[in-house]
């Protein structure tokens, strides 16, 4: 069924062999002090330490190192809230190409200094799923780039993947995986990772309440989208596109879902307790994890050893949430 899908595990096998020259195996950290907190053993895979500070790198790598030289002359397109926008800028650099960036008005702004610091090209639009699209069509159109988008794209699927290929390959014995849903790219490459890997285990993941397109539409059994989200996590702030949705449906036993005030709470508790900064993104998979609903999830399976990626490490320290 696994092969089925956007991306197999031969696909992130490859990936992984493909982005080896130039992303980071990042480490995977324990903190006693969490694990009292949580009640179980937290293996946090630290992609806040990976190129651009984010997973992002990995996704956005394995697409560009795939355009044929002709494809690479045209230039890359691509539309991101931040971490994707920056993966595509320097991948697009590393690889001598243009890349034009399509971003929300209200992006983060150190997010959208480190695009331009890459050499790329920022095309500014209204902050909704729509007029994402719209921009990077009309992009599309005015420069002949190629289109790669930020999750619903087997490469993308592909490369996201990869980080949970090198959590199970350093902790073999998970009983449970965690990650944040936004567009769902990092969920799918880690539904089918993990599936492949380790048939049983359980794969969790976590949205913020104002943004929680994936919980309806698993509570549904349909693709409801979500226009207007509402939450500081601004990685999450996209729905589920058709590739991503159809691996999370089939894979994922629970999306959980938490507050921005649990979220902030996580993240000064990750800040502090493991001396890394995180940002609200990733924060986010802790707050679930500390919630009522997770130990009695965790308690209905008997399980102990929770594996937990950590997504990117972007915050602007002159703009905190406390």
């Amino acid at each position: 069924m696994l092969d089925t899908y956007a991306a197999t595990i031969d696909d992130i096998r490859g990936a992984a062999k493909r982005i080896a020259p130039y992303a980071h195996c990042t480490p995977v950290l324990t903190c006693s002090a969490l694990n009292k907190l949580s009640g179980c053993e937290l293996f946090f895979k630290c992609e806040n330490f990976q190129k651009v500070g984010a997973f992002k790198f990995r996704g956005a790598c394995n697409a560009i190192m795939q355009l044929t030289d002709a494809q690479a002359a045209t230039g890359v397109v691509t539309h991101s809230s931040g971490n994707h926008a920056q993966a595509i800028a320097l991948a697009a650099k590393l690889r001598g190409m243009d890349a034009h960036i399509v971003m929300p008005n209200n992006a983060s702004r150190i997010k959208k200094e480190a695009v331009r610091g890459y050499g790329a090209r920022i095309i500014e639009c209204e902050p909704n799923t729509a007029a994402r699209h719209t921009t990077a069509d009309a992009v599309v159109e005015e420069t002949g780039g190629v289109l790669i988008p930020p999750y619903d794209h087997p490469h993308i699927i592909a490369g996201q993947g990869t980080a949970a290929l090198e959590l199970l390959d350093a902790e073999s014995d998970l009983d449970i995986i965690i990650a944040p849903i936004g567009g769902g790219g990092l969920m799918s490459g880690t539904c089918i990772t993990a599936k492949a890997l380790r048939p049983n285990i359980t794969i969790i993941g976590a949205e913020p309440v104002g943004a929680d397109d994936a919980a309806r539409s698993l509570a549904a059994d349909e693709l409801i989208p979500i226009d207007t989200p509402d939450t500081i996590c601004d990685g999450l702030l996209t729905s589920l596109g058709d590739m991503t949705w159809a691996i999370i449906r089939d894979h994922v036993t629970a999306i959980l879902t938490a507050d921005d005030d649990r979220v902030v709470q996580a993240m000064r508790l990750i800040w502090s307790r493991m001396k890394i900064i995180v940002e609200t993104n990733s924060a986010l998979a802790l707050a679930i994890i500390l919630s009522d609903e997770f130990r009695k999830l965790r308690a209905d399976r008997n399980a102990q050893r929770v594996g937990v990626i950590l997504t990117g490490g972007n915050v602007d320290l002159d703009n905190l949430p406390w």
